[in-house]
């Protein structure tokens, strides 16, 4: 029997006095936390690439602040429940030292992305807005008023517009970001020379053509000295396929911000195949997001070292959830935890868990 098995034994044992419960709790916590790379947080301020991941219950919301103090956020969760969403993104604002933003990227105009925007910009200067141009989905009532709402916001703030199209480059200093996929168009052509036929294009399933804005998301790869991070919004299987069918136009990813929250009508098996990526970061919400067949697609995944989530996934369940350290909010009451990465011009990066404050590093590729 092991130690661990032993002070297991002894804490469900029906005898466990107060005091020896506690401490045979706290080290069997200690001794089920991975060993591997964690550390206290490291503090380089100024010369890195740091990424917020806001707790948007189910939404999605990432603050991007670069080296040289440029920021950029992607999405701005939902509208309503007491300014909840941007009081968080506020936070994290706070946390990051800016007092306004740079750049707004809304990659669709359903309301879990893009229904926040009205209450954050009377909260926080915004320079410039980034999206895809029309809402495709005025038939849905809910995302026709975001959309409405963020046309008035537009008129009355006059903020600079850019409507981004696959291939462009947006203007973020610091880290270079190209367009991917907007508007339901993708790019055309490989980010890099010499790439072969995918194989696996051949046996991979077929997915049915998606008609919602999710399809139309505003996708982007963002590269920090060599670190590839890749968020695709809420882009469909669909439309995954042909970013890596017949050629895989992407390359390997780093960094994953999961697709769709972790849906199932997003994150096919052949296409995380295809990107490879390091680590995986979900923005699901206990209730939203994190399905099995995705989870296990971005798990599955040749080169994956570790599945962040911003929530412990209730569909998920035990079979289909990361390891405690790895979720910044456990089931239970609604605590708004955050994750935080933290990049190197020298390729080393961190991943920060703000409700266990443990920091996993990692080195880089090779």
């Amino acid at each position: 029997m092991t130690r661990l098995e032993r002070i297991r034994q002894i804490t469900d044992g029906s005898r466990c006095f107060a005091r020896a419960c506690f401490w045979s709790s706290l080290i069997v916590t200690l001794a089920s936390l991975p060993s591997g790379g964690w550390a206290a947080p490291k503090r380089e301020s100024g010369k890195a690439l740091e990424i917020y991941f806001v707790d948007v219950e189910g939404g999605q919301s990432t603050l991007f602040v670069t080296a040289q103090g440029e920021s950029l956020l992607v999405d701005t969760g939902w509208p309503d429940s007491n300014g909840r969403d941007a009081d968080r993104i506020m936070a994290a604002a706070k946390l990051a030292g800016i007092k306004q933003l740079d750049f707004v990227l809304l990659t669709h105009y359903h309301m879990d992305h893009a229904g926040g925007i009205t209450e954050l910009a009377a909260q926080i200067p915004i320079r410039t807005v980034i999206d895809h141009g029309q809402n495709r989905e005025p038939q849905a009532a809910a995302t026709e008023k975001v959309w409405e709402d963020y046309q008035k916001l537009l008129g009355k703030e006059k903020f600079k517009r850019i409507v981004a199209k696959p291939g462009e480059r947006l203007p973020v200093k610091g880290i270079e970001t190209k367009v991917v996929s907007s508007d339901g168009a993708l790019i055309d052509k490989p980010f890099s020379e010499g790439v072969e036929d995918n194989p696996a294009c051949k046996s991979s399933e077929r997915y049915p053509a998606d008609h919602t804005e999710n399809a139309r998301s505003l996708g982007v790869l963002f590269t920090f000295e060599g670190l590839r991070i890749l968020d695709l919004g809420d882009l469909t299987s669909d439309m995954e396929m042909k970013l890596v069918c017949p050629q895989n136009k992407l390359g390997k990813i780093d960094i994953y911000i999961v697709s769709h929250h972790g849906t199932s009508s997003s994150n096919s098996p052949a296409f995380l195949d295809a990107i490879a990526p390091r680590v995986a970061v979900m923005d699901n919400g206990a209730a939203k997001g994190g399905a099995p067949a995705s989870w296990d697609a971005v798990k599955n995944s040749p080169r994956l070292e570790d599945f962040w989530q911003l929530h412990y996934s209730d569909e998920g369940g035990a079979a289909h959830n990361a390891a405690d350290p790895f979720i910044a909010n456990l089931a239970g009451p609604d605590a708004g935890n955050y994750l935080k990465l933290t990049a190197w011009p020298d390729g080393n990066f961190e991943v920060f868990n703000s409700r266990s404050k443990q920091t996993k590093r990692y080195a880089p590729a090779h």
